[in-house]
């Protein structure tokens, strides 16, 4: 194979901006309140929803770790912002699926690791996919790999990543998002094997160069980077998990960009402070009310088809969520392969058609408990589908649960109604993963079972024929409609504001994408 070196586009997006009020600053994380913060054309000023937990891409938790390591690292491909899911070539100058379980790579030969760590090479891909594969690792994460075998090493910067098994999530998981971060295979192993808070080694157009405890991460230019120089030469992400100071701190001119509560939408949209712009996009989280199949009183499925048709969904979305969200036609999102163009039962009401359904059913003197966790949106939801369920006389109460509460619900064998919220990953076998029968009474809180269902998520994700792939999934979400034990609500929404000065790198569900912001 010729292998010709070139460098990976990295494309420069743009995100926000900042000045000072003392009143948001009095509300932002130790060390900000009391400072006048207009910053110079250099820094861009970020909030992030939580704080930086590890440096270790192995045992990242999540979007927060993910969200800075993807900044400092490098992948063989990563993430395209805009409003449709794709990727671009990173590290890899070439990257191609030879056959359903291999696939050749080769590295750009322009990527170098900081602290005299030398060169990127195969040797550093294979370690870092291998290692969160291995046992002794104990990596969370280890699920997005799925049946990835090893990597073959077949030249400095060439290479094969080998798998057990077809497996089409490699292209929107695994490589692109958090297990794709290829980390120093010296740097990593003088360190005892686990990176912690503090880098040691590191790649990208940016680097760490400080973390404070709920203060601040900062990001500057990596003077070594060979590609694209980045837009900003410093970042500061700032952990602000209230949403409404963050808003505040926006509006002052404090932050340049944030994420904002759906409560405000219709505020911004009216206008943004200081000439800023609000962007709304559908988010990969999915709210549903599940119904337990094995609880006595739900078993019978005409009573289920009964709660189906008299939740009102366009009343819930515009209580609980202030009209700013989108119903959902199942548990995949728009823009991933399987969302359904509609939903087998609509999003209004039809309480003539539950009431039928309700008498076919032979169910008298309905009573059920609805499980919730003890937020606002989700109390008001509960409160609509209280009151709905009224209408054709199936008493419903309403059981308040926090946080520790509520995540157990898997084990309660008494659960009947709950209204849920999961998230996902940007492929649609992160959304049934949840639902076949060997996840009953883990995840699987309805305890559906299905083969047809088992045997379509094993499958599909092996499936390479994008057109054939989203069938399998849609008809995934039919049959979990069909049993009668769901109701899709929404997939809320990521609505954000940013300022007048960037340009932002967004995932089209929201989420940033550092290393693309841009000046405007």
């Amino acid at each position: 194979m010729r292998i010709e070196w070139k460098k990976a586009p990295v494309g420069r997006r743009g995100f926000l901006k900042g000045a000072t009020a003392l009143g948001a600053a009095a509300m932002l994380p130790m060390g900000y309140a009391g400072r006048a913060m207009a910053q110079a054309d250099g820094v861009l000023r970020v909030r992030n929803y939580g704080d930086l937990s590890t440096m270790d891409p192995a045992h990242s938790v999540g979007v927060v770790d993910e969200t800075i390591h993807a900044a400092v690292y490098n992948k063989l491909i990563q993430y395209t912002p805009g409003s449709e899911w794709g990727w671009k070539l990173d590290a890899a100058a070439m990257i191609e699926q030879a056959d359903p379980t291999h696939i050749k790579f080769a590295l750009r030969d322009d990527i170098g690791f900081t602290n005299g760590h030398g060169a990127m090479t195969a040797e550093d891909v294979k370690f870092s996919f291998e290692r969160i594969i291995a046992d002794a690792t104990e990596s969370p994460n280890k699920p997005d790999m799925g049946p990835l075998s090893h990597v073959e090493v077949t030249g400095e910067r060439e290479g094969t990543i080998v798998l057990n098994d077809p497996f089409a999530p490699l292209w929107t998981i695994a490589l692109p998002y958090i297990t794709g971060n290829i980390v120093s295979k010296a740097a990593t192993e003088a360190a005892g094997g686990r990176i912690g808070v503090d880098p040691v080694a590191e790649s990208g157009p940016y680097l760490r160069t400080s973390w404070a405890a709920k203060e601040k991460t900062v990001l500057t230019r990596n003077p070594d980077w060979k590609g694209e120089a980045p837009a900003w030469d410093t970042i500061e992400i700032l952990p602000i998990d209230d949403e409404s100071t963050a808003e505040i701190a926006f509006d002052s001119g404090e932050i340049d960009l944030t994420r904002v509560s759906l409560g405000s939408v219709e505020r911004y949209r009216a206008g943004v402070p200081n000439g800023g712009t609000l962007v709304e996009n559908p988010s990969l989280f999915y709210v549903w009310l599940g119904m337990n199949l094995d609880h006595p009183k739900l078993q019978n499925q005409k009573l289920r088809q009964a709660i189906q048709h008299a939740i009102d969904v366009p009343s819930i979305l515009q209580a609980a969520y202030f009209g700013a969200v989108e119903p959902s036609t199942g548990i995949i999102a728009p823009g991933l392969a399987g969302n359904r163009p509609e939903s087998l039962v609509p999003p209004a009401a039809d309480f003539a058609k539950a009431a039928e359904l309700l008498a076919e059913s032979g169910e008298t003197n309905v009573t059920l408990n609805l499980d919730v966790l003890n937020k606002n949106e989700f109390t008001t939801a509960a409160q609509v589908i209280q009151a709905t369920l009224a209408s054709i006389g199936i008493t419903v109460e309403i059981n308040l649960l926090e946080s520790g509460a509520f995540w157990s619900s898997g084990e309660n064998e008494d659960l009947q109604l709950v209204l849920n919220r999961f998230s996902m990953a940007p492929d649609p076998s992160y959304a049934t993963a949840w639902f076949i029968t060997e996840q009953a009474g883990i995840w699987n809180w309805e305890r559906f079972s299905n083969e047809e269902f088992d045997k379509i998520h094993a499958m599909a994700s092996q499936e390479t024929d994008l057109e054939v792939r989203g069938e399998m999934y849609r008809r995934a979400q039919d049959l979990m409609e069909e049993s009668g034990a769901y109701r899709f609500i929404t997939h809320e929404a990521t609505p954000v504001v940013h300022s007048a000065r960037i340009t932002p790198g967004l995932r089209p569900d929201g989420l940033m994408l550092l290393r693309d912001f841009g000046k405007a």
